[in-house]
């Protein structure tokens, strides 16, 4: 059985050999950088199966690192869970907004780190058990691929924001509260952060809704949460 391949991308040394030295003794292969531009060749070069990604890093920062993985076919789709020493929201919300699965503030628990690394690759790696797809109006998904269409064009959807998809369609018609779609998708306590789901909504209706200002499918539920509706069902 193949070990899964962590690309560790940090410019502090005794940080990387920390990671890496946990990440192996929990049956992980690691690859790693020392600065952005490194980072963006070996994720090409290595296809790891997850990315660690610091926001400080030299040549390109991390939140830069983050827009050229999504942009690239070969890189897109692969998770990223950002590592950082700052705390404040704007950085969160900016890395979740690139495209980011995850969110950790240095100094971080290295239990917590490889119980969160599993829990992406859990979640990036399990197929769903029912042979089935979903549509509404011109969007199609396909639950075993984790694959979206719009128009017959493929939608692309980074792990988080396919996953409350499929939730608040799996719940069709059901009020949705934050908390719970956090403690579901990010696998973990996330207390107050409902901003990132509200950030993960608002991606969702700018690729799906045809007026995401005026949402007809992805409904707010002032102070409670989100619903999904399908008016055609």
């Amino acid at each position: 059985m193949n070990k899964d391949k962590v690309l560790i991308i940090d410019d502090e040394e005794h940080i990387v050999e920390l990671i890496k030295y946990n990440l192996e003794s929990n049956g992980f292969d690691t690859v790693e950088a020392y600065n952005g531009m490194d980072g963006i060749r070996l994720a090409k070069a290595e296809k790891p199966s997850l990315i660690l990604l610091d926001l400080m890093l030299p040549i390109m920062d991390g939140l830069d690192v983050c827009k050229n993985l999504r942009r690239d076919e070969d890189t897109r789709s692969i998770p990223v869970i950002m590592l950082t020493a700052k705390s404040e929201e704007i950085d969160k919300i900016l890395g979740l907004e690139l495209g980011a699965d995850d969110y950790i503030t240095k100094p971080f628990s290295v239990r917590e780190l490889v119980a969160r690394i599993k829990a992406v690759l859990r979640r990036s790696g399990s197929e769903s058990e029912e042979t089935s797809t979903y549509s509404f109006a011109d969007v199609l998904i396909d639950y075993d691929k984790h694959q979206v269409t719009k128009n017959n064009e493929k939608v692309e959807l980074t792990l988080k924001e396919y996953e409350l998809l499929e939730i608040l369609i799996r719940n069709k018609g059901k009020v949705l509260k934050r908390d719970m779609l956090l403690d579901k998708i990010w696998g973990y306590e996330y207390v107050g952060e409902t901003r990132t789901v509200d950030v993960h909504i608002r991606h969702l209706r700018q690729k799906l809704e045809d007026d995401d200002r005026n949402p007809v499918y992805i409904e707010t539920v002032r102070g409670i949460g989100y619903r999904f509706n399908d008016p055609q069902s």
